[in-house]
């Protein structure tokens, strides 16, 4: 296991923490569903492999110490047997949290065996985390601790894209955009390659495209957007640990989903900054790759034996841990209720 830590000055003289560094408890529940939905992989069935995932982690998460509230989930309840928004997590014992689970960041690239599908877990202190309710779509901008403090959602493509490289010590041909493939895309496809940039297209997953745009060693330096709501708000999450920024513009899909909004109170020009989307410093990020991606490695097997790579960070301290974890399967078969052998 590998860490690099980054204390800000401002934090370094704080005493304030949160009641217990739960990150490395809830690694245990991504490497959970990760190896759950390994199983599936290239098999053709997302709904089978979110199901493995889903009850994987729901078991694990359980066994936390904490007092959560599941904010992010699989859904609503009546939609959602396990996880749902809403539902009680943790074991009671420890502090109250929002918690924020995406089981499967990527189904379809599970299911076509595809690359940078990843299993996430985020905990926050309760009341902090962005209700997602309202619309289901934002616009997103997402880029690492160097240009954080640069770029602007409101901002032309070509601006962000030149304030990137001037931040990073290249120019506009060096900067690379992830983008998730999409016809409603087109637009800002062309406006980036008219900068000179390049594109990384992704076909799911924008957790991991957003941290893959705040990672140095990933190759990616920004990522723009709309994508999920929900999944803005975990990234934000894992940003914050990163130091890093997520910027965010609420995107109604029609007109009625547009009235919803604002008669809930919303304004649609607001653009929702990392601390909007989760105001506390207090936060925990986990993630376990189920597939291999540029963030991390997906589960390898071997015999008798499953391998894991997984990356948990916290937001007061900075600290990022590369967590490569091996799972002795036929141990594992003697006390686990959770089937990590087999497709079923």
């Amino acid at each position: 296991m590998s860490e690099q830590t980054s204390v800000p000055p401002a934090l370094a003289t704080e005493d304030r923490a949160p009641d217990r560094n739960l990150a490395l408890e809830l690694v245990r529940v991504t490497e959970a569903a990760s190896m759950a939905a390994a199983r599936w992989v290239g098999r053709g069935d997302k709904n089978g492999a979110d199901g493995a995932a889903v009850n994987a982690m729901r078991q694990l998460i359980n066994t936390v110490s904490m007092d959560g509230v599941v904010v992010i989930g699989e859904g609503e309840k009546d939609n959602a047997p396990m996880l749902y928004n809403g539902e009680r997590v943790g074991d009671g014992s420890g502090p109250e949290c929002d918690v924020a689970v995406d089981p499967i960041d990527g189904t379809r690239l599970t299911a076509l065996g595809m690359s940078n599908a990843i299993s996430v877990i985020a905990v926050s202190p309760r009341g902090s985390m962005y209700d997602p309710s309202a619309v289901f779509y934002m616009d997103k901008l997402a880029t690492g601790p160097e240009a954080a403090d640069t770029v602007d959602i409101n901002a032309p493509v070509a601006a962000n894209i030149a304030a990137v490289a001037r931040a990073k010590g290249a120019s506009p041909s060096d900067v690379m955009v992830v983008v998730l493939d999409r016809p409603r895309h087109d637009g800002l496809v062309k406006e980036i390659r008219e900068t000179g940039a390049r594109i990384t297209f992704i076909t799911d997953g924008d957790v991991a495209g957003a941290i893959m745009a705040a990672r140095a060693d990933t190759g990616i330096d920004l990522m723009l957007g709309i994508g999920g709501t929900p999944e803005g708000i975990i990234a934000a999450c894992a940003l914050k640990c990163l130091g890093g920024v997520i910027q965010g513009r609420l995107w109604p899909r029609d007109d009625d989903e547009r009235r919803r909004a604002l008669d809930a109170g919303h304004d649609l020009d607001r653009v929702l900054t990392t601390d909007d989307l989760v105001s506390s410093d207090d936060v925990f990020f986990a993630a376990s790759g189920i597939t291999d991606g540029e963030l991390m490695g997906g589960v390898r097997y071997r015999s008798g034996a499953a391998v894991t790579h997984s990356l948990v960070m916290r937001g007061r301290s900075g600290t990022v841990r590369k967590v490569e974890s091996e799972h002795q399967l036929w141990k594992l078969r003697a006390y686990s209720a959770i089937n990590f052998d087999s497709a079923t």
